[in-house]
């Protein structure tokens, strides 16, 4: 029997949609390619997740014109987001505005902050998010308080925001939906990029897919590679999911499909889809009349920042509960934006060992026990010809990075602020396409069918029961981490199918 309503993924979009829709007294399947993830020593080994590449996929895609690589995606019941930083914060309200960059202009978002805001806040309660108002000058404005204190900063890093205070900056605690006690309770690690086996980190599975499931009429499947999707004669519509599952090729025909594969792979799939007119220019996949999908691709511009003092040890186990955004509007100096500087999960040898392959590992974990671990991550701009394409089975990425002139900017400026501080050795590294540095952009929302493959909504201008939600939708990448938009956006798609396809 076919469900009303299947959803292709369990990742943020995913999983935030099916709790939106919880309730709703339609039957839902969400379909997921991966499986749940085991609670094994390899969680919180970071010889295991760093150096071995336990997790990483077993799937090569390529980049256009150039070798194959391994990317950094990860798939399993929750997505990326089993491995996420935990980092759930707002936009900035000037990121829903057009706003311009070294590299160019960012455009405004299809409505306003003041619009998308209460879903902000819903999104906060759902992921019980950690918090505290008041430190940031560029924080906007909140309905609603966080529910819970932020993470405790450890004697390290309380250490580096009195210094950071005492530059004239204003670090902030980062908003987080972590359990640390539950966390360190597992283990005493980081939660950056370690996989939660357990309850430490409200991730797309222990927060919403949770609550989805506690609805009878919802259920999950794993094992469930979706394959492509089959448009009903007119085109109008989806009539069909294709999909493997345990070897065998499996049809659904739901009323309404919601596509929240992640922005790759969900441009994959349309893009692999035929279509009518896919000889045609601007035919090419489904939901593609304006030749947008695979488009517009973005993943940050971002660089890991060591900031290290060999008088001085650093044993922080997560360190990772401070952000600074001085600089997120402006240089500084009244110029234009450069972007938002967070910490990272504590790093030791095994991690500097996975991306400096001669040191000795005592000189790494020498190193490491020395550092303060920062993130420093800046926008890239919307092009259409930075995309996401198909060949067969291949994924081939053409990302044409943009707006670096604020990633060196920030580097040059925080370098200078970590000196000042006391830290005579600052090291960067810019991270590469192997790290999904928050892919975005690839099946984005417009208010014009023209450019843009989305309405406001996440429906597909191309099919009416068609509905894309995961990062692709973005417009913009902004320069924070994108979950918790994901997230705010799917509960608001999740009240417009209850108001206008479930009403009945």
């Amino acid at each position: 029997m076919n469900p009303d309503i299947v959803i292709i993924g369990s990742g943020i979009g995913g999983a935030t949609i099916a709790s939106g829709l919880a309730g709703s007294g339609a039957s839902i399947l969400i379909l997921e390619r991966g499986e749940h993830l085991p609670a094994t020593p390899h969680a919180r080994s970071t010889q295991s997740i760093f150096v071995d590449g336990h997790y990483r996929p077993k799937e090569m895609w390529r980049e256009a014109g150039g070798p194959v690589f391994n990317p950094g995606n990860y798939y399993c019941v929750g997505g990326n987001s089993k491995f996420f930083g935990a980092v759930l914060i707002r936009y900035r309200k000037e990121d829903f505005s057009e706003l311009e960059h070294f590299g160019g202009v960012s455009p405004a978002w299809p409505f306003s902050y003041d619009e998308f805001e209460p879903w902000y806040s819903k999104a906060e309660q759902l992921f019980r998010v950690r918090g505290c108002l008041g430190e940031d000058p560029t924080e906007p404005f909140h309905s609603l308080p966080y529910a819970f204190k932020p993470v405790p900063d450890e004697p390290s890093i309380a250490r580096a925001r009195a210094e950071l205070k005492g530059l004239g900056l204003h670090p902030a605690s980062l908003p987080l939906g972590v359990d640390i006690e539950a966390w360190l309770k597992e283990g005493k690690t980081g939660w950056d990029a370690f996989p939660n086996t357990g309850q430490g980190k409200v991730d797309a599975q222990t927060g919403p897919l949770a609550a989805a499931l506690g609805d009878a009429n919802i259920r999950l499947d794993t094992g469930a590679h979706v394959d492509w999707l089959e448009a009903s004669p007119d085109g109008k519509s989806i009539a069909a999911i294709h999909y493997t599952q345990n070897g065998s090729q499996k049809t659904l025909s739901p009323k309404l499909v919601i596509l929240s594969a992640g922005a790759i792979n969900s441009a994959a799939i349309l893009l692999r889809s035929p279509s009518a007119d896919a000889g045609k220019k601007g035919g090419k996949g489904l939901a593609n009349s304006s030749d947008q999908v695979g488009r517009n691709f973005m993943n940050h511009n971002s660089s890991a920042m060591l900031a290290i003092d060999l008088r001085r040890r650093n044993d922080a186990v997560y360190q990772k509960t401070l952000m600074l955004n001085d600089y997120y509007l402006s240089d500084g100096k009244g110029g234009k934006p450069l972007g938002n500087v967070q910490l990272l999960g504590k790093i030791d040898g095994n991690i500097l060992r996975a991306n400096v392959k001669l040191a000795p590992k005592f000189a790494l974990d020498f190193m490491a026990g020395h550092a303060v671990d920062w993130y420093l991550m800046c926008e890239d701009l919307p092009d259409p010809e930075s995309r996401i394409m198909v060949d067969g089975k291949e994924i081939v990425m053409q990302w044409r990075r943009s707006n670096m002139q604020s990633l060196e900017g920030l580097t040059r400026v925080m370098r200078e602020n970590f000196r000042a501080c006391g830290y005579p050795i600052v090291l960067s590294r810019p991270f590469d396409k192997r790290t999904p540095s928050h892919q975005c952009g690839t099946v984005r929302m417009g208010n014009d069918p023209a450019t843009a493959p989305l309405d406001t909504f996440c429906r597909a201008y191309d099919h009416n029961n068609l509905f894309v939600v995961d990062a692709g939708f973005l417009p913009t990448s902004a320069a924070v981490n994108p979950a918790l938009s994901i997230a705010a956006q799917a509960l608001r798609v999740a009240d417009h199918i209850r108001k206008t396809e479930l009403a009945a």
